[in-house]
């Protein structure tokens, strides 16, 4: 049984649709422990040896490459494990690896900072700051231009073949109404996002542990998110 340490988050539900995605099966080959950001589980110890940067998700394999239990951290890296671990979604040649890896390192770097910080200054800023919006807003714009240019000649993100550049980048747009956006901008960008909504494995993917999400409305929780308590130093 693999371990999962997350909570409904777009970093979150990347490593559940790829694991749904692998035919692993929640509840049979795999479990979600939910760290709810919100409280501050994501600080506890247990959760620090796991994951030392103090962010969702982490997994837990029992059976790693060596034959031993192995920990690993960071949304990508894991989506990189599950792919070699399976042989699935990420090409075996070199050319086609290095086409879904830019990608990849496209959302890890770019996308979802960027996105988070739009929505960020956007939702959850304790004062409406005009230039923040608009830095953001203009450079989500500018992604989903990326995005909607790469897919005007390609089914998938990273071309002909569905990967792990798409379970990385899907989630991180699911709330491009959040984000100031308009779909039909983004033509191509648009189909992608409907095709990739209508998958079974994505669907359930984005299901896991929604349940237990709750309104970032109380004072506790932004202090866990975005307050001071993120800063302390920890041993």
């Amino acid at each position: 049984m693999i371990d999962v340490y997350s909570w409904p988050t777009p970093n979150g539900h990347k490593v559940h649709i790829m694991l749904e995605e692998c035919g692993y099966k929640l509840g049979r080959d795999w479990i979600a422990h939910p760290i709810d950001i919100g409280a501050g589980d994501q600080f506890a110890d247990k959760f620090l040896k796991i994951s030392p940067n103090n962010k969702i998700p982490a997994l837990v394999d029992p059976n790693g490459p060596d034959g031993k239990p192995i920990s690993i951290f960071e949304s990508g890296a894991i989506l990189l494990y599950l792919a070699g671990k399976t042989g699935k979604f990420l090409p075996s040649s070199t050319r086609g690896k290095y086409e879904v890896l830019q990608w990849l390192m496209f959302q890890m770097g770019g996308l979802g900072p960027m996105l988070g910080q739009n929505h960020h200054f956007r939702i959850y800023a304790p004062e409406k700051i005009d230039y923040a919006v608009n830095r953001y807003t203009n450079e989500a714009k500018r992604l989903y231009g990326v995005l909607d240019r790469q897919l005007k000649d390609n089914p998938y993100i990273a071309g002909k073949t569905y990967s792990i550049a798409d379970m990385a980048i899907y989630p991180w747009t699911r709330n491009w109404k959040n984000q100031g956006m308009d779909l039909n901008d983004y033509p191509y960008f648009k189909k992608w996002f409907e095709k990739m909504s209508e998958r079974p494995e994505v669907k359930r993917g984005c299901e896991v542990l929604t349940a237990l999400r709750k309104p970032l409305h109380d004072a506790k929780a932004r202090e866990q998110l975005f307050g001071s308590t993120q800063y302390q130093k920890r041993k």
